[in-house]
């Protein structure tokens, strides 16, 4: 397909872009919110977006469970060393 190595190049780029931006060593992960209702993820992924917080500066882990362990979401914040 025409302009497909393009765009797979450009992704390319812009993962290793954003993995040099959150690099162990510039900085750390930092559990904002942990959370069981999907409805308050939702809310508070909201509420950084009117914030205007960089999107790829966040992470959304969920944590699978079963039936003794509910699914938990846990919404992290990349903190950059002040150095």
């Amino acid at each position: 397909m025409p302009g497909q190595g393009k765009r797979k190049r450009r992704q390319q780029t812009e993962r290793q872009r954003a993995a040099a931006r959150t690099a162990p060593d510039a900085g750390r992960w930092e559990v904002t919110l942990e959370t069981r209702d999907k409805a308050e993820l939702r809310a508070h992924l909201h509420r950084l977006g009117e914030e205007r917080v960089d999107e790829s500066m966040i992470r959304i882990d969920t944590l699978c469970g079963r039936l003794e362990h509910p699914t938990t979401y846990r919404l992290s914040r990349f903190v950059a060393d002040p150095t």
